[in-house]
């Protein structure tokens, strides 16, 4: 499924316009990565949770000449999935 279809799905199940349903989707995405650009993270209970990962820096191999390269530290979101979820999918 990709956005558009998430859009069309949210509309036809709270009878919205595609209009209305589009801008709130875009404003759930707007407030999770709001929430996790501040450090934050977003609980949604029996769905899962939105999280900020820190990564140190490391050293790496490029695999093409075997030089040592630097990786540098980097934050990234992370999406761990509630019970209720996990027990959805695997039904």
């Amino acid at each position: 499924m990709n956005k558009n279809e998430l859009i069309a799905r949210v509309a036809d199940r709270t009878n919205m316009s595609k209009t209305a349903a589009a801008e709130a989707v875009e404003a759930t995405f707007a407030e999770i990565e709001g929430a996790l650009k501040a450090g934050g993270e977003v609980r949604i209970v029996g769905f899962g949770n939105f999280v900020v990962a820190h990564r140190k820096a490391s050293t790496g191999r490029n695999p093409r000449t075997g030089e040592t390269i630097k990786i540098p530290a980097s934050t990234t979101p992370k999406f761990r999935p509630g019970k209720a979820l996990k027990d959805a999918v695997n039904s």
